[in-house]
Order: C-alpha cells, then sequence, then structure tokens
C-alpha cells in the first residue's frame, strides 16, 4: 500500500474507502458522476458516509450532509482509538490517526445550528406545490399568484406575504355601482383574472395547506436573511473542506419539508453555480439521506425537473450523493446518473426485498469471482459491495471491501460541544437574528390603508406614505368627505388622486425594496426569471 500516507490512506486524487481482494479508491475527479449508498438499516451506511466526508474534506472539497440521526456530528472532535477501530485499522495496514474536521451546524428551527431561511420567491411555486401538496388546479392558481407579484414587484419573503397576496387575488365579490367602494387591490385582482379564473375556494385550500405547513415550522423557514449558498463551499484555515451538517431529526417529523428544502437547495446550486466542466476535484458533494422522499409520489413534471437537475448539475462541479435503504427507491432515469456505487447488507424478507436484491445486483458492473445477489445477504456490519467509477469513466468490476474506520469520532456529539462548535462558527450572527423586510404584505396593507377613505370623513393620521398623500390632495380637492356627500367633480378628483398616489408610491416602493427589501429587492419593478425548478434565477 505504497501509494498511502499519513492521512489514513488518501492520495492528492483519490480517497481510500475499503478493502477487499482489491483497494476500493473513489477517484476524486470522477467523484462529481454523483453516488449511491444503500442498505438496510443498522448495516453501516452512516459509517460509510462519515468515511467519504471526511476524504473529500481531507481534500479540500466542501461537503453538505443531513443528519437524521445525529451520528454524522461526530465528525466534529477528535476520534477514539478504540480497540474495534485499532483493529480494523490495522487488518487494512492502516495506522490509525485521530483526527477531525471543522464543521458548521445548521438547523431549520434554529435550535441545533444556524438558522437555514429561503424566501418564498427563491423557493418559487413548483417546489412550493409539491411542499404543500397541491393538486393541479391549485398549483395553477399558485403559478399565477407568483407571476402577479413578479409583474408587479411584490416580494414574496415569508408566509404572511403569500397569505396576504392570495388574498389580494381573489375576485372582489363586494358591491357594484356608482356608490361603491373603490377597491383599492382592483389592478391585482384584474391581473390575476387575466391569467384564469381564480376562485376563492381554490385560494382558500391553499391558505389551510399554509397552515399546515405553518405548524410544521414553515413559518421558521421562510423568511430574511435567506441563506447565501456560498457559506457552504468555505474552507478551512488549513485548506480542507468545511463540513456542513443539516440537524435534521426534528425536520424529518415533516417528510415533504425536508424533501423539498434539500430539493431546493440542490436547485440553487444548479441555477448559481457557473459550468466548470471537468475538474480535478468536485467543489461541493452533496449527501442527501433519506432520499426516497425525494421521489415518493412525486409528479411526472417534478420528476423530469429532478433528472434534469441531477444530470446536469454535475458540469457545475457538484456530486450528488444519494442514501437510501434500497437502490429501488431511486427511479431508473435517476439511478442511470449515479456512477459511484456503495451497496451495504440487504435482507430478503419480502417479495419486494427480493426485487431489490436483485435490482442492487444487476446495477454493478459483474465480478465472475462473486455472486453478487447472494454476497448481498451475506454481508456482515461495516462490508460492503463497492463498484467506482475508473480513470475513463466506467464502472470498475463489484468487490467485496471492509469500509474503512473513519478518524473523527463515531456518533453524536454532546450539546456543551455542539455549543462550543457554535460559537466559533465563523458565520456566527450571520442568520442568528431574523429580519422583517418591507415586502408583499407590508406593501398590500399600505395600499389598502392609503387609498380606502375613514369611515367618518376625517383624514386618517395612519396608512404610511400612501394615507399622507391621499389626506394631503384629498384636503385639497375636499374628497375627504363622506362617500355618499361627493359631488361629481370630487369624484373625478378622487381619481386623479389615487392615479397620481398609485404611481408616486410605485416609484418609492421600488427604491424601498431596493434598500430594504433584502435579497429580492433588485427584482421590484422588473420582470423575474425563474429557473429549472421555478426558483428565482439570479445571475
Amino acid at each position: 500500500m505504497t501509494a498511502q500516507d499519513n492521512r489514513l490512506g488518501d492520495t492528492d486524487d483519490k480517497i481510500f474507502v475499503g478493502k477487499g481482494d482489491e483497494l476500493a479508491w473513489l477517484t476524486l475527479a470522477l467523484a462529481n458522476r454523483h453516488g449511491l449508498v444503500t442498505g438496510a438499516t443498522g448495516t453501516g451506511k452512516t459509517v460509510t458516509l462519515q468515511v467519504m466526508a471526511e476524504g473529500f474534506a481531507r481534500a479540500g472539497v466542501p461537503v453538505f450532509a443531513a443528519d437524521i440521526k445525529g451520528d454524522l456530528s461526530g465528525i466534529s472532535e477528535v476520534g477514539e482509538a478504540k480497540d474495534f477501530i485499532v483493529k480494523r485499522a490495522s487488518e487494512m495496514g492502516l495506522n490509525f490517526q485521530p483526527d477531525q474536521f471543522s464543521t458548521v451546524f445548521w438547523d431549520v428551527f434554529g435550535e441545533q445550528g444556524h438558522p437555514v431561511r429561503a424566501t418564498i420567491t427563491e423557493m418559487g411555486p413548483l417546489l412550493l406545490a409539491r411542499m404543500l401538496d397541491l393538486n393541479d388546479v391549485q398549483e395553477g392558481v399558485l403559478n399565477v399568484a407568483f407571476r402577479v407579484a413578479d409583474d408587479n414587484g411584490l416580494a414574496l419573503i415569508d408566509l404572511k406575504d403569500l397569505r396576504a397576496l392570495l388574498d389580494a387575488i381573489v375576485p372582489d365579490s363586494g358591491k357594484k355601482g356608482p356608490d361603491a367602494e373603490e377597491d383599492p387591490l382592483a389592478p391585482i385582482r384584474k391581473a390575476a383574472q387575466g391569467f384564469g379564473n381564480v376562485t376563492k375556494a381554490t385560494v382558500g385550500t391553499i391558505q389551510r395547506q399554509l397552515l399546515v405547513l405553518e405548524n410544521q415550522g414553515g413559518t421558521k423557514f421562510f423568511g430574511e436573511p435567506a441563506l447565501t449558498l456560498k457559506d457552504f463551499m468555505k474552507t478551512d484555515r488549513d485548506g480542507r473542506g468545511m463540513v456542513n451538517i443539516l440537524v435534521a431529526d426534528k425536520l424529518m417529523q415533516s417528510p415533504r419539508l425536508y424533501a423539498t428544502f434539500l430539493l431546493w437547495m440542490l436547485s440553487e446550486l444548479f441555477e448559481e453555480l457557473p459550468e466548470a466542466g471537468d475538474l480535478p476535484k468536485p467543489k461541493l458533494v452533496f449527501f442527501f439521506d433519506e432520499a426516497h422522499l425525494l421521489f415518493n409520489d412525486a409528479p411526472k413534471a417534478l420528476m423530469d425537473k429532478i433528472e434534469q437537475v441531477v444530470r446536469l448539475i454535475r458540469s457545475k462541479g457538484v456530486g450528488v450523493y444519494f442514501v437510501t435503504q434500497n437502490p429501488i427507491d431511486v427511479p431508473d432515469r435517476v439511478l442511470g446518473q449515479m456512477g459511484n456505487r456503495v451497496q451495504h447488507a440487504l435482507r430478503a424478507f419480502t417479495p419486494r426485498d427480493q426485487k431489490a436484491v436483485a435490482a442492487a445486483a444487476q446495477t454493478f458492473r459483474p465480478n465472475p469471482k462473486l455472486d453478487t445477489a447472494k454476497v448481498i445477504m451475506e454481508l456482515g456490519k461495516g462490508e460492503a459491495l463497492v463498484s467506482f467509477l475508473e480513470g475513463n469513466g466506467t464502472p470498475a468490476m463489484v468487490e467485496r471491501v471492509m469500509i474503512r474506520p473513519p478518524s473523527a469520532r463515531i456518533g453524536p456529539i454532546t450539546p456543551e460541544e455542539r455549543k462550543a462548535i457554535m460559537d466559533a462558527s465563523p458565520l456566527k450572527g450571520k442568520y442568528d437574528t431574523a429580519v422583517d423586510a418591507e415586502s408583499a404584505y407590508e406593501i398590500i396593507q399600505k395600499r389598502i390603508a392609503g387609498t380606502a377613505a375613514p369611515a367618518d370623513g376625517q383624514a386618517g393620521s395612519g396608512g404610511g406614505l400612501l394615507g399622507q398623500i391621499g389626506s394631503i390632495v384629498g384636503t385639497v380637492f375636499g374628497t375627504n368627505t363622506g362617500r355618499n356627500r361627493l359631488t361629481t367633480g370630487q369624484r373625478i378628483a378622487r381619481d386623479v388622486t389615487r392615479t397620481v398616489t398609485d404611481k408616486v408610491v410605485g416609484g418609492v416602493v421600488a427604491d424601498l425594496g431596493k434598500s430594504v427589501g433584502g435579497q429580492l429587492g433588485s427584482s421590484v419593478g422588473r420582470a423575474l426569471v425563474r429557473g429549472a425548478l421555478g426558483g428565482l434565477l439570479r445571475r
């Protein structure tokens, strides 16, 4: 094993993963061809994930991984030379050297890591419809809402923004006639109806689904400051890749939120990163645990988009590794993109299990020395069938190997250790405090308050800029009197007032959005372009 050095077997261009009759090396230049780690519960998938993450980090490749059980957090602490670890390392010809890796913890709920937030506009209608489990009609109305928001410069940052917009596009069922109260949101409602029939019943259903999402923690996820994905792609002072761990034990209680969130992250990487071609090593490696949740009940349109993103994101220098129990959990057209395979033991207790074993065996390049289907059911804990891509991009023959031991701690860290890591985090303070910027909710509320005549016939003191302009001009023209006492001239003046006010405030809001509207401010007042999965394309 002359190629090994003091970094537990890794070389400058390969990661040492395990040893059998042959050594199992993952080539860094081919690591962005994606991969799959599968196996039954308790067979060693998490340890394999940690071994691979450590190897990438040593090579200077940042890593993002979801930690479902909390076990992966140990990568942040120095490993322990326990007897079974030293013994396994010795059997492989390794000199076990404890190590630890620079780690940043993230948590959608902001409890065990830095808060992770996205804006509604960035999420886009396709993924949000998936998160809300909407049908085709409801998804169509949601698309209308996003289009109206884009066209009218209404930044959708959090859930209250979306609620306000949905209320604004519902057709006005109030009194009609010459003396009817003028609807200050008429332009928004008219724009929405121009894209198709938007009914109160459909909007009501979407609003109820938003309530379900809020109860699952969606209120904490949607907001600002929104996540900057470049914060995932950093190295530490020693040039090692940072290991980003998403604390997902609580998030997994809302499987659809978990899956859609990770898919959004993947799509954002796809949209933001430039083409990179074939690199000596990836820019980022993304481990997607419990990957079957991504594909469960996904409509064909979404599946097509997922396949497109997975197929093309490798050219951006990103490697995606799905971790799941059965290979049949991953659709064939996505499975075909997974060039690097690690298969732990499967148990064939049911017909579905037998199908999974057969499918797993057939996906490997055959090895004349192995009965792959038989070996899959005989593998012990820590053993796996491995096939990584070789230098010419073709899969190597499947080999039975023992996965090497991690050099960092195996198992979870303590709350005190986690707190110490978070206190020393380079991102401490950047995301910890939520910001409620000027956005659709505030703009719509100001429009309503500023254009409505006070019931007592007196100019109100509220309503923000709209209210102030309406009060001044209303006093000049006498339009602040009761609605039934307006003269014809006053009605004309009132209409002029509102036209001027809308135009003035439209310009002010555009400027205001640029200054306090957060990441979306620059998009106010111009058409937005959405990417492959419906998210905001920011280039």
